[in-house]
């Protein structure tokens, strides 16, 4: 039922029903809805610019970042897996691989060494998941970089291989004279009495006493640098140069029987023992190099001697005798 309003009429002293005209009524309908429409835009607006309702859109970023954020955690861990593995095969590489082709070990310093300068990661701060994508950033780049450095290692340890077998034969590994021709060890490495000042005096190699004329050996593989009486003291002599650091030399030669650039193979004859230079009587003095750093050859004997004959060398050499150069 439609209630029907009404006014006090003060000249007829009685109550008039109120009649709105038809313009009226759509005046205030038009009114109404207008202002239903902007209290409705508005209040959407307010709703949609705080976090109490998400849009579509919101919704799939959200949705997409906790995926960002679970694969990130996911990468995390098979990265941590990956460093294992890689701390496994560097410590293999240092205490096996180098170890067994004689190369220095890699410092962990050098291995784990990081990124100095600038911020490399300033593009990545700022957002929400900041901290773990930096962090992961970082690992990936500090990952990349050991295995530049494991990858060198291997290239490195992969030459050595390839050369092993040259090594082998390029170290000077036997006696220079051969044991039945051998009248005794005169004289080994360290302070010896000097035969002509009587004083000590360092001895940087070892004298094998031996008939003038005795065949004298290469002690390893290499090429002949010198074959001359132009060094001080040595009179002839002979050095070879065997390639990854080691040379050996022959002094107080009687002859040679090989000439400089001549490549020689070890227990070939290269001359003759004599007495020339300082020298006080028939001998081979022997010395061994090993990167410029004269070495003592006693350690290099493995090739040609029993270990009972080692044994007896080893005793002739240790002695405090006088050198006979």
């Amino acid at each position: 039922m439609t209630k029907v309003k009404y006014y006090f009429d003060s000249e007829t002293l009685s109550y008039e029903p109120i009649v709105k005209s038809r313009t009226l009524q759509v005046s205030n309908f038009i009114l109404f809805l207008l202002s239903a429409i902007v209290f409705g835009v508005f209040s959407l607006f307010i709703l949609l610019n705080s976090n109490i309702i998400s849009t579509p859109k919101e919704i799939i970023q959200e949705r997409e970042l906790e995926n960002y954020a679970l694969q990130y955690d996911l990468m995390n861990l098979k990265l941590k897996q990956i460093e294992n593995v890689l701390e496994n095969v560097q410590e293999r590489d240092n205490s096996l691989y180098r170890v067994y082709f004689e190369a220095s070990p890699i410092p962990k310093s050098q291995r784990l060494v990081g990124f100095g300068g600038i911020n490399r990661y300033k593009n990545l701060e700022g957002f929400e998941n900041s901290k773990i994508i930096v962090n992961t950033s970082k690992r990936l780049d500090v990952l990349s970089k050991q295995l530049v450095v494991q990858s060198k290692s291997l290239d490195e340890i992969e030459y050595l291989a390839s050369n092993k077998v040259d090594l082998l034969a390029a170290i000077p590994s036997i006696q220079p004279i051969r044991n039945k021709n051998l009248t005794r060890v005169a004289s080994g490495y360290g302070f010896r009495s000097d035969p002509f000042t009587k004083k000590p005096r360092m001895h940087w190699g070892m004298d094998f006493t031996a008939p003038k004329g005795t065949p004298i050996y290469a002690t390893g593989d290499g090429i002949v640098k010198r074959a001359d009486n132009r060094a001080a003291g040595f009179g002839k002599h002979i050095r070879i140069d065997h390639g990854f650091g080691y040379v050996s030399l022959y002094a107080h030669m009687n002859k040679y029987k090989v000439k400089r650039g001549q490549k020689v193979k070890r227990g070939e004859i290269i001359g003759y023992v004599g007495n020339t230079g300082r020298s006080a009587g028939p001998h081979l003095h022997y010395e061994i190099y090993k990167d410029g750093n004269k070495i003592n050859p006693l350690n290099f004997y493995y090739g040609n001697l029993s270990s009972e004959e080692f044994d007896i060398l080893l005793n002739l050499a240790n002695q405090e005798n006088q050198s006979l150069d």
